[in-house]
């Protein structure tokens, strides 16, 4: 069964071509933008790369840069096509480079389409990876002399005073943590020396968080040490005073940061994928049309373009079978040992 059959005259047929030759054009800038999206993206996630566990969410913007270049090489080629569309002679030499290209196409531009399911699936990898990533930065905030771990405090201060938040689920993270190094701390005190014994692990807990935990938009002076303590304080009261220190915790910040950036360009890139999409079946619509003006003196007959000659089905296996063949040639023969 033919689908979306179509009659054109001659100019019709010029009006596409001239149509797809633009539509082309924007299409190659789509794919400029696709690619520029996935770099950004890649930039982003690589800067919190200290607070990640894992790396599974760089898919995303791995996707998008295969996709940009594949999808600026597929629309300049279209643009070389329609040149040549209306010319019988010329277009018959692309008539060998056509199968390939559309196998192409259609692989990326549905590559492209789940680069866009993917970045709105990806929000339970991210958020399991910076819960783990957000945990061991806080217990190696302290370690600044320990190679490789030098910059952990400057990278969490930095994080917590740039989107406003303070922990990992809140700040009440840095009550179970050791964040004050031993060697910043006076051991002949009687206070450190009964903190520490008071702890099965030997470490220095205090209900107290990082400078960079501090809301510059408190009315008070930041209170960071014995925030659950309200005797230690005048007029105080830790349970209403949420101005005085970041209540939301990274997790959470980073989570909507980076959601909402990927829903953003998955959002540009659905665009860029329906255009796309429209260049393919214009291509097709094309090339049909002009196959029946080949070898006609006439060019200016009423033809007939489809975008399937045969049925959804039938023409995937078409494009299937072939390389399923080619897989079952390269197999290596099982040879069975020869009974006694």
């Amino acid at each position: 069964m033919v689908v979306g059959k179509m009659k054109f005259t001659f100019q019709k047929r010029a009006k596409l071509a001239q149509g797809l030759w633009l539509l082309s054009w924007l299409a190659t800038l789509g794919g400029a933008v696709t690619f520029t999206l996935g770099c950004f993206l890649k930039t982003e996630l690589r800067r919190r790369g200290e607070v990640m566990d894992n790396t599974d969410i760089h898919c995303v913007p791995n996707t998008l840069i295969i996709v940009g270049l594949a999808s600026m090489g597929i629309n300049y080629f279209a643009s070389r096509i329609c040149q040549d569309a209306l010319d019988p002679g010329r277009f018959q030499q692309w008539k060998t480079f056509l199968k390939p290209y559309f196998g192409c196409s259609i692989f990326f531009t549905t590559l492209m389409l789940i680069s866009v399911i993917l970045s709105y699936v990806m929000k339970g990898s991210l958020e399991t990876s910076l819960k783990i990533g957000l945990k061991n930065g806080i217990r190696f905030y302290k370690d600044t002399d320990t190679p490789g771990r030098c910059f952990q405090k400057q990278t969490i201060d930095r994080l917590q005073m740039e989107f406003q938040c303070c922990g990992n689920n809140d700040y009440k993270d840095w009550f179970e943590v050791q964040w004050i190094s031993n060697r910043y701390l006076d051991f002949s005190s009687k206070e450190v020396k009964d903190r520490i014994k008071s702890n099965v692990d030997g470490r220095y807990l205090v209900d107290g968080v990082p400078f960079s935990c501090c809301n510059p938009s408190s009315p008070r002076p930041c209170i960071q040490y014995k925030i659950t303590n309200n005797t230690a304080h005048y007029n105080y009261d830790h349970q209403t005073e949420e101005l005085n220190i970041f209540i939301r915790g990274c997790r959470e910040a980073l989570v909507n940061y980076y959601m909402g950036l990927m829903n953003t360009i998955g959002a540009v890139v659905l665009s860029i994928f329906l255009l796309q999409s429209s260049v393919l079946a214009s291509v097709r619509l094309l090339q049909t049309s002009m196959e029946a003006v080949a070898g006609q003196e006439n060019v200016e007959i009423e033809t007939e373009g489809y975008l399937l000659e045969k049925g959804v089905k039938e023409t995937f296996m078409e494009y299937v079978d072939p390389v399923l063949k080619l897989l079952l040639l390269n197999q290596v023969p099982l040879v069975l040992p020869k009974q006694l």
